[in-house]
């Protein structure tokens, strides 16, 4: 029978910014790494996950930076080409307080590019870390050698050349690792950062823009008193919230209109996120924008979703506080210190969703895991993850739908989500009901609570070769929690 020592706490918002495991048991970062257990690492009592401020940086202090636009070191009629180092660096994540961190070109957000549909983007990324590590665009449609696949990493002083084509439409995707067995602790250390597709069709729309659309990477910390991320727990260290790599900063706003682009990069937490009861008008999901505007005043972001949402703040005076809060806790505020002019509008109609093509082939998808050894194993259909076989074979340009189930049993108290490469989907429905507001347009990442499930329909045009799908908290995709499809013709 399972016990507390059996039991995976993963995935709730009691989670932060390490997995607990069973009690000693290694997580497989640490145990490639060296490093101690994630969890206790004195074998005591599974220690408190509360968020609360930290004692060097009290709930807005600070301010919250807006990741810099890295700028093409050269540009053809046809290409923009960009240089990217992965280097560690210190970077002041608590006033005051240098925290060492693996980066991308320094930052703890790395740098936004920003793109364009239909002009593609070469990326050299150079790895300067004593240990592999690799990259992954989220939500792009890539050939295979520029997808990061897990097994396919830069070698410590190597170099890496990505293509990305950019045929998709607009939208808020985001680059990090995903070096198997390091993709949590290379994330959770900082290496992520935006990749932003903007799409020429659709400046008619007047949404707001320039200064006034924000990426706002939200995501949580195990920090010490000297600014170390740590996995273990000691009295001196808190879980915090962080925005842009700040601790619940604040962030100044002009009474206007202002899109946000919301990003869960924490490695497992949920958010559920509310400005108090004002309105936030969501205009995009993960794959982009909406048919239409829709109205909410709490939205839920599992690890590594995204949704972009509009907030008028010229409904305030000069002086306004407006929170946005998790359930356990606040993350941002946004001020209202000047008046401004505002032309941007959101209209009615933003962009169809074309009509699904009939689908050909259902397959079943159980993430599960198994906890009979001394180290619990992810499976993806009663299997760990092979780099060598492929699990399910599609032909090119057929559609699909898959009803993926977190197949755990409720005692487990472990929540999934389940991301597929290479393409977007449509939510069909959850547990044979609708789908939620959550599930909305486009999507490449859905949340699976415990027994749960979701359908999902994709169809699978453009390349071939072999991708990855996974559970994308990612200590369960290092554990195994990934499965391999061949597109083939």
């Amino acid at each position: 029978m399972l016990n507390r020592r059996k039991l995976l706490v993963a995935g709730g918002a009691a989670v932060g910014g390490a997995l607990l495991l069973p009690k000693g048991l290694k997580s497989p970062s640490a145990a490639a790494s060296g490093q101690a257990p994630i969890g206790d690492p004195h074998g005591h009592e599974l220690y408190d996950h509360a968020v609360r401020p930290h004692a060097k940086s009290p709930a807005f202090t600070v301010p919250m930076p807006v990741p810099r636009v890295l700028a093409p070191f050269k540009g053809d009629p046809d290409v923009d080409f960009y240089r990217v180092p992965i280097r560690p660096a210190n970077v002041e994540v608590l006033p005051g307080v240098q925290s060492p961190l693996l980066t991308y070109d320094g930052g703890f957000v790395g740098p936004t590019i920003k793109a364009k549909t239909g002009r593609p983007v070469s990326v050299t990324f150079t790895n300067q870390l004593s240990e592999a590590a690799n990259v992954h665009l989220h939500g792009g449609h890539v050939l295979p050698q520029d997808d990061g696949h897990p097994m396919d990493v830069i070698a410590p002083g190597g170099s890496r050349n990505y293509t990305y084509p950019n045929t998709q439409q607009g939208a808020t995707l985001w680059y990090h690792d995903h070096s198997h067995h390091s993709e949590a602790r290379h994330v959770y250390h900082g290496l992520h950062g935006f990749y932003l597709i903007e799409d020429p069709s659709e400046q008619s729309l007047g949404l707001p823009s320039g200064q006034y659309d924000v990426p706002i990477m939200l995501r949580d910390v195990l920090i010490d008193a000297n600014g170390n991320l740590v996995d273990g727990a000691e009295p001196d260290q808190v879980n915090t919230l962080l925005a842009n790599g700040k601790p619940q900063p604040y962030f100044q706003v002009a009474a206007r209109k202002y899109r946000f682009r919301l990003l869960n990069a924490a490695i497992h937490r949920q958010f559920t996120l509310n400005l108090g009861g004002v309105q936030m008008l969501q205009i995009a999901s993960d794959g982009g924008l909406l048919p239409a505007p829709v109205p909410r005043t709490e939205i839920q972001l599992t690890a590594a979703e995204r949704v972009e949402i509009v907030v008028d703040f010229s409904r305030f005076p000069v002086g306004t506080q407006i929170v946005m809060g998790d359930t356990i806790g606040p993350v941002l505020r946004f001020d209202v210190v000047r008046t401004a002019t505002d032309t941007s509008r959101v209209p009615s109609t933003l962009r169809p969703l074309p009509a699904l093509p009939p689908a050909t082939v259902t397959r079943d998808i159980r993430l599960s895991f198994d906890v009979s050894g001394p180290v619990p194993v992810g499976l993806i259909n009663g299997k760990p993850y092979d780099p060598t076989r492929a699990d399910i074979q599609i032909k090119r340009g057929t559609t699909e739908i898959w009803n993926v189930t977190n197949a755990d049993p409720i005692e487990f108290d472990a929540a999934h989500n389940f991301h597929l490469h290479l393409v977007q989907f449509r939510v069909l429905s959850r547990d044979g009901g609708p789908p939620t507001l959550n599930d909305m347009g486009r999507k490449d990442t859905v949340s699976l609570p415990p027994t749960k499930s979701v359908q999902l329909q994709a169809t699978f045009g453009d390349y071939l070769g072999r991708y990855a799908y996974h559970c994308h908290f990612l200590e369960h995709s290092a554990l195994g929690m990934m499965g391999q499809m061949e597109i083939v013709a």
